[in-house]
């Protein structure tokens, strides 16, 4: 009986592991390279989580009208080899995004490249993403 609880306890453990695995998506399947976009935009809000650190911009289009877009970036542990801090971006920053739209249509994109409010331009570390931080 005790072999039996503790082969359960590891299978239980090894899914309990394996969630994570099956909730990270790769480029591909969420964006198109072939889409890219410009972005600009006031920071609303920003998340440094795993796997990936997200950040959240009102664009405003030509008619005036407000969008929130969701912007991906790399894991916090790549952000912060690329000269990233949990500072560098803060609600209210007007910066510009240049990245790969959301293949389905969302308001969500691809960070590769991200010029903050002092005009650095700073490397995002995902798919394409080849601009050195500056």
């Amino acid at each position: 009986m005790r072999a039996k609880l503790v082969v359960l306890v590891a299978a239980i453990s090894l899914l309990a592991s394996a969630v994570p695995v099956f909730a990270h998506h790769a480029f591909a399947a969420e964006y198109d390279a072939k889409k890219p976009v410009t972005l600009k935009g006031k920071v609303t809000q920003v998340d440094w989580t795993n796997p990936h650190a997200r950040f959240y911009i009102d664009v405003t289009d030509e008619k005036g009208n407000v969008t929130n877009w969701n912007l991906e970036l790399a894991s916090p542990n790549v952000l912060v080899r690329n000269g990233w801090t949990r500072r560098s971006l803060g609600i209210g920053d007007m910066v510009t995004v240049e990245g790969s739209a959301a293949k389905d249509g969302a308001k969500m994109a691809n960070a590769k490249v991200v010029t903050l409010a002092d005009g650095r331009r700073v490397f995002a570390g995902l798919q394409g993403g080849n601009a050195p931080n500056q």
